[in-house]
């Protein structure tokens, strides 16, 4: 068996990794070993949290319909309800924004709700 010299496909296979580790603290972001252990978990989170993110607003979202429901005298259930009965097609992204920049358009669509 020929012995297999690696420099240069050692080389950047290692600085392929230190070059996603910049940044990181202390060793984590300049030895080989630990900067791989820690981009390989940093790969990991990131897959996860992209599938979370979309959650996460989602609950954000409601919350704030939430809130603003109830300061105008109904509550979010209520609300999505009576958006669905009165065939009203607002996402939860565009109520919350409705709620927290123009209170009071989210006030009529509350009001249209309701009759």
């Amino acid at each position: 068996m020929a012995r297999v010299k690696r420099g240069n496909v050692a080389r950047k296979r290692r600085n392929k990794i230190l070059k996603l580790a910049r940044g990181f603290k202390g060793s984590n972001g300049t030895l080989f070993r630990t900067a791989n252990q820690r981009v390989m978990k940093a790969l990991c989170n990131a897959y996860r949290d992209r599938r979370r993110r979309k959650r996460d607003f989602r609950r954000l979202w409601i919350a704030r319909i939430n809130a603003a429901a109830r300061i105008n005298g109904s509550s979010y259930s209520r609300l999505i309800g009576g958006l669905k009965k009165a065939e009203i097609k607002l996402n939860r992204k565009m109520l919350a924004q409705l709620a927290i920049i123009d209170p009071k358009s989210f006030q009529t669509v509350i009001s249209s709700v309701k009759s």
